[in-house]
């Protein structure tokens, strides 16, 4: 088996122009219709859009390692960092905080110099305990042995992929952040970024983490395309839901018989436009919270209603499953059941919540959704 890192070409990728151009062209439209919606966002939910949609990044780029983060955890994270009211929210844990810190100054900096200290900062910040599970692996530092992705058992071990030879990380490395600096003005923008994804992962320079740094990457690479500091869509959460033709077009191309990676950009380019696609969901989540909060943000409320009543509104319009219930109120305001009644009671007095039909053991509830404008209705199809 050969590998693209083993050709006589490598790292010289290429890729058919002519049968990019239509995919490009579709992936730039949709780029282009929401970062003109986006422009309609006032700056408070701005902040709102950029929590969802950064929430939802560090959940599923973990996931796609098969790494499972607790939501309310994430979102402490992202609230805290962001500056935005996070009273309530469970408390992060060290690991949580590396990946969001790594992600905003992916995004956030994405204008200041990409170096191998910064990358090696972002693969420690993942691993804050040196340990990735139970391994103790190497963290802030090229990898120094063989690295081999494989499946199955032993004497059948199916191999995914080689890596260079450890002795050759820090060469390969250092041409790759030649090859990032100067193509930022000489590759078309998103060409560039899905290249990028698949030359990092190429080398595979870290013992762990790879994915999650190569994610971080195209992420900024997306930033500088755009030139914005602000995520409106999660390529990671689009990636997760193809999570096996993801894996399956970067071992394919990690073994062909060139250096031509087309058939990798026609999958990235398809992929971040069903990305882009996918945040008509997270724009129209956070204006269905804007204008409910413009309904009743007049209503009398205390801290603990209005923070069951936001994890609600984040559910979105389908609400929790099963509705609101006296124990679901329990657990999220830390009170007696006397008093998540008595609160229930007061907001159902107000019209927020109404009682759902049905009969069962406890009583559930839903958010009281004003009926939506002409005007709502037409902006949302904008």
């Amino acid at each position: 088996m050969t590998y693209i890192w083993e050709h006589k070409d490598w790292p010289l990728l290429t890729w058919d122009a002519a049968t990019l151009l239509p995919l490009v062209s579709q992936a730039r439209k949709s780029q282009g219709l929401l970062l003109a919606k986006v422009k309609n966002l006032g700056f408070e939910l701005e902040g709102q859009a950029q929590a969802d949609v950064l929430t939802e990044e560090v959940i599923k780029t973990s996931a796609i390692e098969g790494e499972r983060l607790n939501r309310e955890s994430v979102r402490s994270s992202v609230a805290r960092h962001l500056g935005l009211p996070e009273a309530g929210l469970a408390s992060e844990t060290r690991s949580v905080d590396g990946l969001v810190e790594v992600l905003l100054d992916a995004t956030g900096n994405y204008n200041k110099p990409l170096t191998s200290e910064r990358l090696k900062g972002w693969q420690a910040a993942l691993f804050p305990t040196g340990f990735s599970g139970f391994s103790k692996i190497r963290v802030g530092e090229w990898r120094g042995h063989a690295m081999r992705v494989v499946s199955g058992s032993v004497g059948r071990e199916k191999v995914y992929f080689e890596a260079p030879p450890g002795e050759k990380v820090e060469k390969e490395m250092k041409r790759f952040l030649s090859w990032w600096n100067a193509t930022l003005k000489t590759e078309e923008g998103l060409l560039r970024a899905g290249a990028a994804h698949f030359y990092f992962v190429a080398i595979h320079p870290f013992e762990d983490g790879n994915g999650r740094v190569a994610r971080a990457l195209t992420d900024m690479a997306l930033a500088q395309d755009e030139n914005l500091r602000v995520r409106y869509y999660s390529f990671s959460s689009r990636i997760m839901q193809e999570r096996e033709s993801y894996y399956r077009i970067l071992e394919s191309t990690s073994k062909s018989k060139n250096t031509d990676i087309t058939g990798w950009l026609a999958w990235f380019l398809e992929c971040y436009k069903r990305a882009i696609d996918d945040s008509e969901k997270i724009i129209g989540q956070v204006l269905d919270k804007a204008r409910f909060w413009q309904i009743y943000g007049g209503l009398e409320l205390n801290e603990r209603q209005r923070k069951v009543v936001n994890r609600m509104l984040d559910a979105g319009k389908g609400g929790f499953l099963g509705g609101l219930t006296t124990r679901k109120y329990v657990s999220m305001a830390k009170v007696s059941r006397a008093t998540a009644f008595r609160e229930i009671s007061d907001m159902l007095a107000k019209k927020i919540l109404h009682q759902l039909p049905g009969k069962g053991r406890s009583v559930h509830y839903d958010l009281a959704w004003p009926p939506e404008t002409p005007e709502a209705k037409d902006n949302s199809k904008r």
